[in-house]
């Protein structure tokens, strides 16, 4: 199981996942799919979250509507996974992926609003690229086929959050932000975390 020399690169992440995290991934993938589950948790909260701290931007809440809804039918489809194989829900320290990002988000509107919608996209783009890479090398039938039916749905929430950033704020503003935002992402990234995580 080697990765391309040339992986493909996912629209607005910098740099791609490195060989070590997949090698990591396959050989914990109960730890994975457990750390899957509070992802998807998670995704489905702050879709909710903000459409509470929003109410009135109707293009946002019809849209992340959708997103916490579908985020939520795939935290059932994992833990229906986990419950398969007799892998029990427990917490998992997180790494320290997300609370990176979300440092990174202003606190003053519009700006916390900016920040908060392309953070999330770039979490869903890496979450597609990671579920491809899952799709393709992981020895798991019944997983593999798995990874490769959620791609689409990520790739679709990172898309809605794009829209929703690009419909309130000027281009310019969005991609330049998006840039800074991107190159902290992959800084994240760049040192594998030592336990085994969907965004570790």
């Amino acid at each position: 199981m080697v990765l391309s020399a040339n992986p493909t690169t996912i629209k607005f992440l910098q740099q791609p996942t490195s060989q070590q995290w997949l090698e990591q991934a396959l050989t914990n993938l109960d730890t994975i799919l457990l750390d899957h589950s509070h992802c998807e948790r998670k995704a489905a909260g702050v879709a909710l979250n903000l459409m509470f701290r929003y109410p009135s931007y109707t293009k946002l809440v019809r849209s992340l509507t959708a997103i916490a809804q579908e985020e939520l039918e795939h935290f059932e489809q994992v833990n229906e996974i986990l419950e398969r194989r007799g892998i029990p829900l427990r917490a998992l320290v997180p790494p320290p992926y997300g609370a990176g990002l979300n440092k990174q988000i202003r606190a003053k509107e519009p700006d916390r609003l900016l920040d908060t919608l392309l953070v999330c996209g770039l979490i869903e783009a890496r979450s597609h690229e990671r579920l491809g890479l899952l799709g393709a090398h992981c020895p798991d039938l019944e997983l593999a086929k798995f990874y490769r039916a959620l791609m689409a749905s990520e790739a679709r929430h990172y898309g809605v959050y794009w829209l929703l950033a690009t419909t309130e704020f000027e281009r310019a503003v969005v991609d330049q932000r998006l840039e800074a935002l991107a190159a902290i992402e992959s800084q994240l990234l760049a040192t594998l975390h030592p336990e085994p995580r969907m965004h570790s």
